[in-house]
């Protein structure tokens, strides 16, 4: 299997299983100051990573920096911003369900606005897994108040979409420089907003068991996903990790003991058939690629077949020219076939 289908699907796993966990904290915790410690431990975490996991990496450079500057902006700042404020304006039931709109906007930005290329087995699979996230959230009431509350977290998926977008242009970088600094600049954010809203600090043991949740839920779920986004494109490795609002009902029922329902049976069999039509997608035709030079983590391979000043052997990372080639065989719209259709 394809290393950005299994990061994606890891990340959806980290990422769902911290939800019920994270529900158990709730009751020492403000929801807002959680979600603070929440980035924060991942953040912190993988910056020590780094610090002491040896490897070669590749940092960010360059104009790189206003891509993820951007996308830190976007997902760090405003969106948690605009999240606040319309969930104080409306019901519970329809923000659960508003928040869907992240992995539908995050697609279509994708498609339309960065020309990611998709397939009408792709775009089913997509409303697949998005219907399936709407069944399991659905609470049977649709009223969602005032506008302007529901317009504000649409607002903050649109965001989170750009986000998800932006984090594609950088996603050739260390996946763990990435993360981090995602991690602490929405850490800051979400922490602030919470003692600006007098949020009671908790105990000491609540901080530490928030901070781990959120190193493998938050910190290690977003590096796999930034992986995800390298080998698949944005919108396939956010379809893959739209699975995760089932991953998180999968475990509340394990460990929360909540009740098996038809709601959780149907939502389980919609992503399931998204998951396999794209599991099973097989995109293949002859393409050109272009002459050019960057910096990312590789091995040699039929797109990678420079030569070395000395031996080069597994993974290792060096600035590098790749020499225009036509070839044919399957692949996805990642960092290397970004070409039109």
């Amino acid at each position: 299997m394809n290393i950005g289908v299994l990061s994606a699907l890891a990340s959806a796993l980290l990422f769902g299983a911290s939800t019920p966990l994270a529900k158990l904290l709730v009751g020492e915790i403000s929801p807002w100051l959680l979600a603070g410690l929440l980035y924060l431990g991942s953040g912190i975490g993988l910056s020590l990573v780094r610090l002491l996991l040896p490897g070669q990496r590749t940092p960010v450079r360059g104009g790189e920096w206003l891509w993820l500057g951007s996308a830190i902006v976007f997902g760090g700042i405003l969106g948690p911003l605009l999240l606040m404020w319309g969930l104080t304006r409306t019901p519970g039931s329809a923000a659960a369900l508003l928040l869907n709109a992240e992995g539908v906007l995050t697609a279509l930005l994708a498609w339309f606005v960065f020309k990611e290329n998709f397939d009408r087995r792709i775009a089913v699979g997509m409303a697949a897994i998005v219907a399936g996230t709407i069944v399991l959230s659905w609470s049977g009431k649709a009223g969602v108040g005032p506008a302007w509350g529901p317009l504000a977290i649409v607002g903050a998926c649109l965001c989170w979409a750009m986000d998800n977008n932006l984090t594609r242009k950088v996603s050739l970088s260390d996946p763990l420089q990435i993360a981090s600094l995602k991690g602490l600049v929405a850490g800051t954010v979400n922490t602030v907003l919470a003692l600006t809203m007098h949020a009671a600090l908790p105990p000491l043991p609540a901080v530490a068991s928030a901070a781990v949740v959120g190193f493998f839920g938050y910190g290690v779920s977003l590096a796999l996903f930034v992986v995800g986004l390298r080998h698949l494109g944005t919108a396939r490795a956010g379809a893959y990790f739209s699975a995760a609002p089932f991953v998180g009902a999968l475990m509340a029922v394990l460990l929360l003991d909540e009740p098996i329902t038809l709601r959780l049976v149907v939502a389980a069999t919609l992503m399931g058939i998204g998951v396999w039509l794209h599991l099973t997608e097989r995109h293949e035709h002859e393409h050109q690629h272009e002459a050019v030079e960057h910096e990312h983590s590789h091995r040699h391979d039929q797109h990678h077949e420079h030569s070395h000043d000395g031996a080069a052997e597994g993974e290792h990372s060096h600035w590098h020219r790749h020499e225009p080639i036509v070839h044919r065989h399957p692949h996805y719209p990642d960092a290397h076939h970004r070409h039109t259709h």
